[in-house]
Order: C-alpha cells, then structure tokens, then sequence
C-alpha cells in the first residue's frame, strides 16, 4: 500500500481528520480518537483490531502487536508498502467503526458515523 493510498481509504471514511502527533506520526481520527497511525514516511502502519484479526495477524506473524497499544488490540504493520491495498484499507475501515462505535451517540451523529 502506498502513501495515498492509505491517506485516500483513511480520509474517506465519515468524520476522519489527520493529526500530526509526536513530530512527524500522522494520526487518522475521528470524534478526536485515533483509529490508525503511521510514521512521517508511510513507512509502517499501526492501527486498531478486532479481537479475532488481532489473534490471527500476530500468530501467523503477519503483524506484531503494537509496542504501546497492544493491550488495547492495536497491531503495527512494520512494512507498509509490502501490505496488500485492499486488505489494509478492509482494516482501516474495521478500525474506525471500532473507534467510532464508542464515541458518544450524539457526537456520532455529527460525524455522520
């Protein structure tokens, strides 16, 4: 996947902001929480999962969980660019409606979400 690509699938999905946190680590968020995150260089992703894909993606190895969040079931992706599209746009999708879901109903509302 590259840079816009994951800057597109991010972006489109309702009430989606980018957030430059910590320097240069561009932070995907909506309702002010972030549901995905990436270095300055697109280079890695980390981002929020579900229960069942945060157990398949670090078993397999596909993923590793992330260094800071992993109790949160946040998994890193540490080469973005060798990451299938598709299959990561899929993710980013099931993160921010997991991010989403816990925002106040009617913050939701204003988001569209």
């Amino acid at each position: 996947m590259t840079k816009d690509q994951l800057h597109a699938a991010a972006m489109a999905l309702p009430g989606t902001v980018l957030d430059i946190k910590w320097g240069e680590d561009h932070c995907y968020c909506v309702g002010g929480k972030m549901f995905c995150a990436t270095d300055g260089a697109y280079s890695n992703l980390s981002f929020k999962a579900t229960d069942i894909a945060f157990e398949a993606l670090t078993e397999t190895g596909r993923a590793k969980p992330s260094k800071y969040l992993a109790r949160a079931k946040w998994i890193s992706l540490d080469d973005l660019a060798a990451a299938d599209a598709a299959e990561v746009a899929d993710w980013i999708r099931t993160a921010h409606d997991l991010v989403a879901a816990r925002l106040p109903k009617k913050l939701r509302a204003e988001l569209g979400v």
